[in-house]
């Protein structure tokens, strides 16, 4: 009896204590968003949940709001409530920007009380930390942890710093520092080394930067845990050195399939999960991780993404799975494997019913989670059995290459995702978002988040909240805006190698269908004008909103003219080319001067972000060649795949290679010359390949204030913007 009461003391003081820590996170959370809030916010926790789900409340108690929670995490989805509902406010996901409140805190006119619909929520894909992460310091991580938290996620991607573990581990098997270091991808290439795609392509990976990663990765997962979450680590997924083929004769080690036209020094080698050096390597590798880093017992494993497997007998895939995660559990008896589910779309062909099967089943029912990677696309889900019984989280892909034009089907995404929570059955756990990029519009993925939680809202309030939030107030034009944008403009799934003309490669007669508008021109006019009414920019997401959406519009613009130019062309009227080169120089100018309105729709802030990493001048100009190769040329047959319509882009790399385009084609039609495409790509290779070894930051331009910037752009292209009409 003594030894029970001694038990229960301790149990009692154990969940007392993180009760309080819960308490401190969402108050410290607060804090770091404004001062503000500590004065008027108070948190408490709720300790009884209906059916365990996580839970929160807010309510107004005398001068104080109060917001109460289950745990840290639900506290944090019920300040941002506060903060969107009632101050009218959006946290920026970006730590240079700063928190934009009232001048007098609200009160909450009636107790709200939200429960989670899903326990999981889970966020980013590799790729985001190559096309958005790679050179983030400890602040931009900071405020981003905190954004995760405030729309409720729970179980984050975090890859950062594992090269730092795997050179310890691939050292002590005997390779050479050089060797090592070689074997690695450059710093924004590592999510498809990871991903078992590429070796060493613009490596090697300098020291610093293994040793500055892991000191960050260890502040990341803290802060995560923190906050409640389940930081999602990486385990070994078979993917080797080709050195160790060599020290290693007999064991069962074969070469990949080449990847996305990557020539053969750039060839990735795989590992039976069968061969007793695999078991070696995954307790070498699961144990120094953990030393570093701790561990959830959650382990993202993708052996084949983008890959064909040595083998696609069903027997082969059943088994690979069976060992892998045996060796998981060698070293973790509570391990489980949460496995991307994109090779099952994107290798939808290869990977039919049986052969999904035998991979899935290879694991215990419960221990291998699938993220359905796409499912505002393909529901892989609805063609896989339910993933024949193993858990799956419905995720929003959304964006690609981290391009920045106006994308996202959101409202057949959100019909989407209602369907499933009523048909996806038992084991669908969670709600989840895999962007491959940032970009600067947070709400598609916000209003994903927020459907994880019962808020019983109408498509009408979850547009007019949006819009007053983004205006910083009650705002008719802003609602008008955002209820076209949400019924008819924002109806264009994500696809690769997105972006608007001005971004793409320039061909005669060939506009790119991943360009092409999917809505009709007086939509788009109507969302600018709505923006427009409102007069005065006052927060950072209506800065954004303005900048999204006028781009977007000069981009169909560029459209109309580079028709126009065609044409006149093929009757080679050389005086009406020059006029609309000229017409199409002045747009990719307006579109400079929106962008240069705010820091992360810039060149210059890429690439500051990569050079302030970096210690020495020849690392900070590593650095930069990386961040420039990754959102031009990247390599193999990627160009411009990571395209963004950023200022310092337009002008100084997109246009030049229109300039190539528009000068051969006067050329031609003063000399009634015939097109040779090979001709016009020489001379633009030339511009792509001297772009990655440029150095040294380039200089922000400085512009006016964004509402000038619009009205001037308004004035030049009024007319012009009519006429999509008819040339549409």
């Amino acid at each position: 009896m003594k030894r029970f009461i001694i038990l229960l003391s301790v149990t009692i003081i154990a969940v007392a204590t993180t009760f309080a820590g819960d308490l401190d996170e969402a108050k410290a959370l607060a804090g770091r968003l404004s001062q503000k809030l500590s004065q008027k916010v108070e948190f408490e926790l709720i300790t009884a949940t209906h059916n365990g789900n996580d839970i929160f409340s807010l309510e107004s108690r005398g001068d104080k709001v109060v917001v109460g929670g289950n745990n840290a995490n639900s506290m944090a989805v019920g300040l941002n409530r506060y903060l969107n509902r009632y101050c009218k406010s959006t946290v920026s996901w970006y730590g240079d920007i700063a928190v934009e409140l009232p001048s007098t805190l609200p009160d909450v006119p009636e107790k709200e009380i939200i429960e989670a619909r899903v326990p999981q929520r889970f966020f980013l894909n590799y790729c985001t930390f190559g096309y958005t992460m790679p050179f983030w310091d400890w602040a931009d991580w900071e405020r981003f942890i905190d954004w995760m938290a405030l729309n409720g996620i729970n179980m984050p991607l975090a890859i950062t710093g594992q090269e730092a573990v795997w050179y310890n581990v691939w050292t002590k098997m005997g390779m050479s520092d050089e060797e090592v270091r070689s074997y690695f991808t450059g710093p924004v290439y590592l999510p498809w080394h990871r991903m078992a795609n590429i070796d060493a392509w613009c490596g090697p990976l300098p020291k610093e930067w293994l040793e500055g990663q892991a000191e960050l990765q260890k502040r990341i997962v803290e802060r995560e845990r923190a906050l409640n979450m389940r930081p999602v680590l990486p385990a070994f997924a078979g993917h080797v050195p080709r050195k160790l083929k060599d020290m290693y004769p007999n064991a069962d080690i074969k070469a990949m399939s080449t990847w996305d036209e990557f020539e053969e020094p750039y060839r990735t080698f795989f590992l039976n999960s069968e061969d007793p050096l695999y078991t070696k390597i995954q307790k070498m590798y699961l144990e120094e991780q953990t030393s570093m880093f701790g561990t959830d017992h959650i382990y993202g494993i993708d052996p084949f993404n983008e890959m064909d497997p040595p083998s696609f007998e069903p027997d082969y895939l059943h088994n690979v799975s069976k060992h892998i995660y045996e060796s998981l559990t060698a070293v973790d008896p509570k391990a489980e494997w949460l496995q991307m589910g994109w090779f099952l779309y994107y290798q939808r062909k290869d990977y039919t019913p049986v052969r999904a099967k035998a991979m899935l089943t290879g694991v215990p029912q419960g221990k291998m989670t699938m993220l359905d990677y796409y499912c505002e696309y393909k529901e892989m889900w609805r063609d896989l059995d339910g993933f024949f019984g193993q858990p799956y989280i419905w995720c929003y892909l959304g964006n690609f290459g981290g391009n920045s034009n106006i994308q996202g089907n959101v409202k057949q995404a959100g019909e989407r995702l209602e369907a499933a929570l009523k048909e996806g059955g038992n084991n669908l756990v969670g709600i989840g978002s895999t962007l491959e990029g940032l970009e600067v519009q947070q709400f598609p993925y916000e209003f994903i988040f927020e459907k994880a939680w019962d808020f019983k809202k109408t498509n009408e309030q979850v547009i007019n909240e949006l819009a007053d939030r983004h205006a910083g107030r009650e705002s008719k034009p802003a609602r008008e805006a955002w209820k076209m944008l949400y019924d008819s403009v924002l109806n264009i799934r994500p696809t690769t190698f997105c972006g608007p003309l001005p971004c793409q490669y320039p061909e005669l007669d060939k506009e790119h269908g991943r360009c092409s508008v999917r809505y009709t021109p007086e939509q788009l006019l109507y969302v600018w004008d709505k923006l427009l009414e409102q007069n005065d920019v006052t927060s950072d997401a209506m800065t954004i909103d303005l900048i999204w959406v006028g781009r977007q519009l000069l981009g169909d613009l560029f459209l109309v003219d580079k028709r126009s130019f065609d044409s006149a062309f093929h009757e080679r009227d050389v005086k009406k080319m020059e006029e609309l080169m000229e017409d199409m120089g002045y747009i990719v100018l307006a579109m400079e001067a929106l962008n240069n309105c705010q820091p992360f729709c810039t060149l210059h802030k890429w690439i500051e972000q990569a050079r302030d990493l970096g210690i020495t001048p020849e690392v900070k100009d590593y650095y930069e060649m990386n961040a420039r190769r990754l959102v031009t040329t990247w390599g193999g047959d990627l160009n411009d795949y990571a395209c963004r319509n950023w200022a310092g882009l337009l002008s100084n790399y997109y246009f030049e290679r229109w300039n190539c385009y528009f000068s051969y084609l006067i050329a031609l039609a003063n000399d009634r010359a015939e097109y040779n495409h090979s001709m016009l790509q020489e001379s633009i290779k030339i511009i792509q390949d001297q772009w990655p070894e440029k150095n040294g930051l380039e200089s922000l331009v400085q512009t006016k204030d964004l509402t000038t910037v619009c009205k001037t752009i308004n004035a030049m292209f009024r007319e012009k913007l009519n006429n999509i009409k008819t040339s549409n």
